[in-house]
């Protein structure tokens, strides 16, 4: 017995040694992970449809048009809308160069600045602008690899999401037969979780459709161009932690504000900033919690505790453990207690 024993105890060791070393390697692609997971599980509804009546069942076929599709819906929008600042910024430079230059603008920020600014407060808005410029120039390095760190998680992104779409099943299966729990168990745990990571992605989707759309609204009445383009450039830019709707009004302002229009640019600021910026705050915990079956405060405190431990993805991650926590409680609770 011994020897068995003790083969037994090396096997455990051995097994945890190489399982940590596998999460050390793996870590630095946990979000593309996780991200191409989840899609996956949003998108496998499209992806059976497009096997049956398009593919005749071939499934790699099947995996290819949905991931071109989803990268269709998503690029379109981003494509006029690259193309849209292109324009804009042509335009801008122009109006500069053949307006007095970058220094008239520059004062006119600062007229309209120092209006909305109560008296006794100043900020010298040609200091703060070159010190952005400077930290832009020294930082020009970090920002090209940061893109192209961006591009390539991306396109890692569509490929795990091509191969969960197309080996999700076999994986899913394998997943049920490795696991020391009978298979009714896992059938359920892997099901609930399956319909957590749809409750939070649809319920994140709607969230970014009302904010673009509150964005682009607010554009339009404080007659800022292309309201509609820039709303949906708002609902994805909505997706993103910490900065989110922020990298619509921002712009939007000074571009009022270059205007000359301070009374706009105050009225945008607040309705960026209390409407479209809260609103998802209050929407949040309502929406995906009753998506996922779980009381909002709890969803609020999951997504605020993914975001601090975890940064973006945590957004994501957060509701996600919470729902397996309450889901394996629902197991003990209904099979083992």
């Amino acid at each position: 017995m011994k020897p068995q024993v003790t083969e037994k105890n090396f096997f455990y060791i051995f097994l945890a040694v190489v399982a940590i070393a596998g999460i050390v390697i793996l870590w630095p692609f946990f979000t593309v992970i996780v991200l191409g997971a989840s899609l996956s599980v949003v998108l496998h509804p499209l992806y059976e449809k497009i096997k049956k009546n398009i593919t005749g069942g071939v499934s790699w076929i099947a995996s290819i048009l949905t991931t071109l599709l989803f990268v269709i819906i998503l690029g379109v929008p981003l494509f006029f809308l690259g193309s849209t600042v292109f324009v804009q910024s042509q335009e801008m430079y122009n109006s500069i160069t053949h307006n007095g230059g970058a220094s008239l603008y520059i004062q006119k920020i600062s007229t309209s600045v120092a209006e909305i600014l109560p008296d006794g407060m100043a900020i010298d808005v040609e200091k703060r602008i070159g010190e952005v410029a400077s930290f832009l120039s020294s930082s020009a390095t970090q920002i090209f690899t940061s893109t192209i760190t961006t591009i390539f998680s991306f396109l890692l992104v569509l490929l795990s999401l091509f191969y969960f779409l197309k080996d999700g099943k076999q994986w899913r299966d394998m997943l049920i037969e490795m696991s020391p729990l009978p298979d009714e168990y896992d059938q359920k745990i892997l099901s609930k979780l399956s319909r957590a990571v749809n409750g939070v992605m649809k319920g994140y989707l709607l969230i970014a459709l009302v904010q673009g759309f509150l964005m682009g609204f607010g554009l339009w009445i404080f007659n800022v161009p292309n309201p509609a383009l820039w709303g949906v450039f708002a609902g994805i830019a909505s997706m993103v932690p910490s900065i989110g709707t922020a990298l619509v009004a921002i712009p939007a302002i000074l571009y009022l504000i270059i205007k000359e229009d301070t009374t706009g640019a105050l009225g945008f600021g607040a309705w960026a900033l209390i409407l479209v910026g809260t609103i998802d705050n209050l929407l949040n915990p309502v929406v995906v919690g009753k998506n996922i079956d779980l009381h909002p405060l709890i969803i609020l405190f999951s997504v605020l505790g993914g975001i601090s431990l975890m940064g973006a993805i945590g957004i994501l991650v957060g509701p996600l453990v919470v729902s397996l926590f309450w889901s394996l409680l629902s197991v003990y609770k209904e099979h083992f207690k």
